[in-house]
């Protein structure tokens, strides 16, 4: 057995070194990102029971893991070692591309050699409510890989279940193909798998956070859909970006000042005040379809500040639909103009397998692009996780580089 190879390197395919790299978040560092991130070598983990142990040429970020560095809204580490793990550290990254090294026991559908990606969708496949046949996400053992379980995408080596593991796109490089999978998914669940609010053709589609990592796969995948999604962003330039992935137009937050918690609704004058910003708001859309029609579908993540605007301007019938919480979880609904126009506000969370093989395929079929923002290095994923929290990142997704030696390998058509 070998020990540790140097980041960028790798050794023969199958053998699994003792020791590796890893980008390591610690209990006792737990703060801003580029602080509690430290590269430590460690034990390889080996694949059990259907489990499966892939090199990582190229890993993705998602949020998830400034929320796991900085211990809120919960720490990862203390949770998983209050259920009994032995490990007092936490390896993050939610997306990965790779190559399989091992395979544990009971994997029958994967080889080493394989070119894969992994999907964030993590559950016992012995749960009960999994082999009753009930959505997996909803089980009780279902958790987001790569934050809630250990061993994620920033290491040499990371540790997924099989029903984790699908077909990289020949056609893209490893820093692509590890770029869009967890917010894609995401974004894919949240318009194709809430029955009775399913994305259909002619739906207007509001996207917050249009050109981000979970808005730019929505975009594309309302488009796909024969939607018209229109995206919410910070900027002209952000805009455009989203009009290039098939928005049919866009909003400029920084037009309105009336984000946050409305004005209770006894003050009169606070309420006529945020009332008239959020009509104005929802006129935009409006001007954008040239038509009075309103979003049947609100893809939400910003919380706090924004699920007022989102449940005003929904469609009667509509849905928001939210996946996080990026500026705060105390979010406020006016309930008269949900329970009256009969809206519906759905909590949506990660992916079953069926809608990450899906939403894997509109990839593979170059129907749906990774929108890779920029690579960096493995030294960087600290600093590029502070980036993200401080809103600094370039538009679309980031990925770092671990086996891959450079960008731009891992394409074969």
């Amino acid at each position: 057995m070998v020990d540790a190879v140097p980041v960028g390197e790798l050794p023969p395919v199958g053998i699994v070194p003792r020791r590796m790299h890893a980008q390591v978040i610690r209990s006792d560092r737990l703060g801003d990102p580029v602080k509690a991130f430290r590269i430590e070598e460690i034990d390889t983990p080996r694949p059990g029971k259907k489990e499966v142990l892939v090199a990582v040429m190229a890993a993705g970020l998602n949020f998830n893991n400034v929320w796991a560095a900085r211990g809120v809204p919960i720490d990862v580490i203390a949770a998983r070692r209050a259920q009994g793990s032995p490990h007092d550290f936490h390896i993050g990254g939610s997306d990965a591309s790779g190559i399989v090294y091992a395979v544990g026991e009971g994997v029958t559908n994967i080889k080493v050699g394989d070119e894969v990606v992994v999907h964030p969708g993590f559950w016992d496949p012995n749960d009960p409510d999994v082999l009753a046949g009930r959505d997996p996400m909803l089980a009780n053992s279902a958790q987001i890989w790569g934050y809630n379980t250990n061993f994620g995408s920033f290491a040499q080596f990371c540790l997924a279940y099989d029903h984790q593991i699908l077909s990289k796109a020949k056609h893209l490089t490893w820093e692509e193909a590890a770029a869009p999978t967890l917010v894609g998914t995401t974004a894919y669940r949240m318009l194709h798998g809430w029955q009775g609010h399913t994305v259909q053709e002619g739906d207007v589609v509001l996207v917050w956070g249009g050109s981000g990592g979970v808005g730019s796969q929505a975009v594309q995948i309302a488009k796909e859909a024969g939607a018209l999604p229109i995206a919410v962003v910070s900027d002209a330039k952000k805009g455009e970006y989203c009009k290039s992935l098939g928005a049919i137009g866009f909003i400029d937050r920084r037009e309105f000042n009336h984000w946050g918690q409305p004005p209770h609704w006894t003050d009169d004058k606070g309420q006529k005040a945020w009332t008239a910003q959020a009509r104005a708001f929802g006129k935009k859309i409006w001007d954008i379809l040239g038509e009075k029609r309103s979003p049947q579908i609100v893809i939400e993540h910003p919380g706090e500040d924004t699920i007022p605007t989102s449940i005003f301007v929904c469609n009667a019938g509509g849905m928001v639909v939210i996946c996080a919480g990026t500026t705060g979880y105390s979010a406020v609904v006016d309930l008269r103009y949900h329970w009256v126009r009969q809206k519906r506000l759905q909590g949506s969370h990660g992916t079953n397998t069926e809608q990450a093989k899906a939403y894997n395929e509109l990839v593979i079929a170059k129907r749906i692009v990774p929108c890779m923002g920029e690579v960096r290095s493995f030294d960087q994923v600290g600093q590029a996780h502070q980036d993200m929290m401080n809103g600094k990142l370039a538009h679309g997704n980031t990925t770092i580089l671990v086996g891959a030696s450079k960008a731009g390998l891992g394409a074969s058509n």
